[in-house]
């Protein structure tokens, strides 16, 4: 039977190691003395001399494994950490950036992180790195241009009714998720009854609909405003005006390639510097440009009363829905403007003479001009008087 091998406590072998550190006598007779084997008493002399360091260390008084598993624990915490935040970050670029966008953040010639790790922690394909974007499709163009069309005529059509429309007035055939697609790009909804199914949180407040009833009998009582889509030959444009509701003028409108609350805010500065006058009340749809903080924080700190269209109530609103198909039939769709220079020029001539030339029916064959000045002559009167 194999002898069982004998285990020595630590305690044990600093005792020996000890004793050989002193040199008194020699490692034969200490291994002697502790019935030991000598290549045992010089292996633990040097590893007592190699740790002597320690015993003066952070580490001292602990031994080697205490160290060593706290190192451990350390190794571990780090690396647990370290795995959290690269799944962490991962989600939050995916989430907060475009492809395109993280396309951009490769380095092909990073000096340690290859472009197949670049692109998994972007969370993007290698071959989108030499990806190039096609322009626009002549025949997407037209079809947006007729969708466009077609939604002032009837915007209660959806998308597969559309794809019968487009095939039998004009020999289009497309597919209704194509269909989807574009009208989604140009930002049309179709219009029809559905379950409220989303519920705004503090930052987008949903304000209520305030002239049910209202008598609007003088101007800068009630301004309107919203945002249209323009088409051109090669993009399109987005067109943000501002209405008086009483008189029908506009009081400012801004055009840009972006619809973002930025267009809203300039077409709203420029009615404010050209009237010089501020509403008490103004209507818009709920569209997420009308109902950010940036928005309806200027209106509440100028002290105008906010209103807000119904969800899918359009007629809440169809003075500028109207002044939209107008511009769109008597300007947009008879002009190729082939740039936003050229598109701004035409809005331009077309606002100037609806508000100074072109006589109104509602408004007693007067232009907007002569109602909003005649109203705001005789406030000037009252006033001196």
């Amino acid at each position: 039977m194999k002898a069982k091998r004998k285990r020595h406590e630590p305690e044990f072998k600093a005792r020996v190691a000890l004793e050989a550190i002193k040199g008194i006598t020699t490692i034969q007779l200490i291994a002697k003395d502790y019935e030991v084997h000598p290549v045992q008493v010089s292996e633990w002399k040097k590893i007592m001399l190699a740790g002597a360091g320690g015993v003066f260390g952070p580490g001292r008084g602990k031994s080697p494994a205490e160290v060593f598993e706290k190192e451990r624990d350390g190794l571990h915490a780090k690396i647990g950490q370290l795995a959290v935040e690269v799944d962490f970050l991962p989600k939050k670029v995916k989430t907060a950036r475009p492809v395109r966008d993280r396309v951009e953040l490769v380095e092909k010639s990073h000096p340690k992180l290859s472009i197949r790790k670049q692109c998994k922690l972007l969370g993007v394909s290698r071959s989108s790195l030499d990806y190039k974007p096609v322009a626009e499709s002549a025949e997407d163009l037209r079809i947006k241009r007729l969708l466009d069309e077609i939604y002032l005529r009837d915007p209660c059509l959806g998308a597969r009714r559309l794809v019968t429309i487009l095939e039998r007035d004009y020999g289009i055939v497309a597919k209704r998720k194509r269909l989807t697609r574009l009208r989604r790009e140009i930002g049309h909804e179709t219009i029809w009854c559905r379950p409220r199914t989303t519920i705004p949180d503090d930052g987008a407040r949903k304000y209520p609909y305030l002239l049910r009833g209202l008598d609007i009998d003088h101007p800068d009582h009630v301004w309107c405003t919203d945002i249209t889509y323009v088409p051109m030959p090669h993009g399109s444009a987005y067109l943000c005006a501002v209405m008086d509701w009483h008189s029908r003028k506009v009081l400012g409108w801004e055009l840009s390639n972006t619809m973002d609350t930025g267009l809203c805010m300039r077409a709203l500065d420029k009615a404010l510097e050209n009237t010089g006058q501020v509403p008490e009340m103004f209507n818009t749809d709920q569209g997420c440009q009308f109902t950010s903080k940036e928005w309806t924080g200027r209106l509440l700190a100028l002290g105008i009363k906010i209103s807000m269209d119904g969800r899918g109530r359009w007629m809440d609103n169809v003075f500028i829905e109207r002044l939209w198909r107008s511009l769109k039939y008597e300007e947009i769709y008879l002009r190729e403007h082939a740039s936003l220079d050229a598109v701004g020029n035409g809005i331009d001539r077309w606002f100037g003479q609806y508000n100074s030339w072109r006589p109104h029916q509602a408004l007693g064959n007067l232009t907007p001009d002569d109602v909003y000045g005649k109203a705001q002559g005789a406030s000037r009167d009252a006033v001196a008087a």
